[in-house]
């Protein structure tokens, strides 16, 4: 391991930040450059807002690099799911055991702290408004242009692309033989809203959860923040009615909302304006392979696995790769090659995973956290997972709270998801859930 090779990162979002972290810590020499600026100056514009789910993939990687006791400072603790029906009525939905929670971080708050970390760092040179405009890999020289038409070309040993969906870095991969490549919209965007806070300055609605308003074709979630207000996302069909093509005068928004949404409504005061200011953005997913290039260049995070935000793993995929490829690089005693060659074949399955659990789990949180059968279902589940743990690890649980590899959890959960219908099946199971019968049903599945 030469630490004199020059390192560049393309990208200074959260996941090329977190990483010239970790590269730093091994003594080498990073430069991060970002296209935009610098978000941590006040005269900055633009972004991204949307609220985050930080869970146990992302603080193992904060805490390997010694940032996590900062982030906690910022970050709110979600322990449940609080599902709001069209009559205002609340149900719950524990997401772990007691004490487990997903926390709400902001994505700009998070990325001007892993800036700072970063900036903070001898071994890394933060470079704003300086984009990627080419790459040449024979020479694995980065062509980058600044803001102000300024063009400069410098030379790596090491490229890393973090440039996000629509990543510079991967669109030269790209023009590669047998690169593999696929990019798809789901009909469905998203726009961002606000539940302010109190009169008292305090959350108005229970501070720590995740709030959902299922709607089967769509839905609103809202997330806490640090200053009692909280950050709503709907998630809505772009086209067809309702969507957002038909919703375009503000009488239309007013009366959806309150149809729809009508404990929500009144905690919005700026619902009108924050539905015609805030954008609509949509929702990208990008798979490809291999995530490298010979031992030159290497893709993480949303550059080669963009995926859609409803298993809240987007963030912690991405700070997932940094630990992954640090234990690779390890276990490879610095060897390049061998480490850029391992984290492409090992991660490129299990972002594949967790892309189709995304997936569903949007079907999940829109339509089935309002189904009395689901919601059955998942009380026999954490029955049966509190009594025999050693059997039993919900989905959820291994997804979100443990460390165990996307495409085996998702495997684990196919199979557990068959035994459940099964079960469901019983005519009797609502009034036998909780039985001894039920739990021995459970056990002979499995041992089968």
């Amino acid at each position: 391991m030469n630490q004199n090779e020059r390192i560049a990162i393309a990208g200074g979002g959260l996941v090329g930040s977190l990483f010239a972290l970790y590269l730093a810590k091994r003594g080498f020499q990073v430069d991060v450059y970002e296209r935009r600026g610098d978000p941590r100056r006040a005269d900055y514009v633009g972004g991204r807002s949307i609220n985050l789910a930080l869970s146990d993939r992302g603080w193992k990687a904060l805490e390997r690099v010694g940032v996590a006791d900062e982030v906690r400072k910022e970050a709110i603790p979600m322990y449940r799911r609080v599902m709001h029906d069209k009559a205002g009525e609340l149900t719950f939905q524990a997401y772990g055991k007691e004490q487990e929670a997903i926390y709400s971080v902001s994505r700009g708050g998070l990325n001007k702290l892993l800036l700072e970390q970063a900036d903070l760092n001898d071994n890394v040179t933060l470079h704003f408004n300086m984009g990627v405009s080419g790459l040449d890999l024979e020479t694995n020289t980065l062509h980058l242009e600044g803001d102000d038409g300024q063009k400069v070309a410098a030379q790596y040993d090491r490229i890393f692309g973090t440039d996000g969906a629509f990543s510079r870095v991967r669109n030269r991969l790209m023009k590669q033989d047998r690169f593999d490549y696929e990019q798809r919209y789901l009909d469905h965007g998203y726009k961002e809203l606000t539940i302010p806070a109190g009169a008292d300055g305090k959350h108005i609605i229970e501070t720590n959860a995740l709030h959902i308003w299922p709607r089967g074709e769509y839905m609103m979630i809202a997330l806490p923040n640090p200053d009692g207000s909280f950050t709503c996302t709907l998630f809505f069909p772009f086209e067809g009615d309702p969507s957002f093509s038909s919703l375009k005068s503000e009488d239309a928004v007013m009366k959806f909302f309150k149809e729809e949404f009508g404990d929500a409504v009144p905690l919005m005061p700026t619902l009108a304006e924050d539905y015609k200011e805030n954008p609509t953005s949509s929702l990208v997913m990008i798979r490809c392979y291999p995530w490298h290039y010979e031992d030159k260049v290497c893709l993480m995070g949303d550059s080669s696995h963009a995926i859609v935000p409803f298993y809240g793993q987007g963030m912690n995929s991405g700070f997932e790769d940094c630990t992954v490829f640090d234990d690779l690089f390890e276990a490879n005693n610095g060897d390049w090659a061998k480490t850029f060659a391992a984290f492409s074949k090992k991660r490129k399955p299990e972002a594949d995973a967790i892309l189709e659990l995304a997936l569903r789990n949007y079907i999940e949180m829109r339509d089935k956290t309002a189904d009395p059968d689901f919601l059955l279902q998942k009380k026999i589940e954490k029955r049966f997972a509190e009594r025999h743990p050693e059997k039993w690890i919900p989905l959820y649980s291994q997804v979100t709270f443990s460390h165990i590899p996307y495409d085996k959890a998702l495997r684990n959960g196919e199979a557990q998801d068959a035994i459940m219908k099964r079960v469901m099946n019983r005519p009797d199971i609502e009034q036998v859930w909780d039985s001894e019968e039920v739990e021995k049903a459970i056990l002979a599945e499995l041992d089968a």
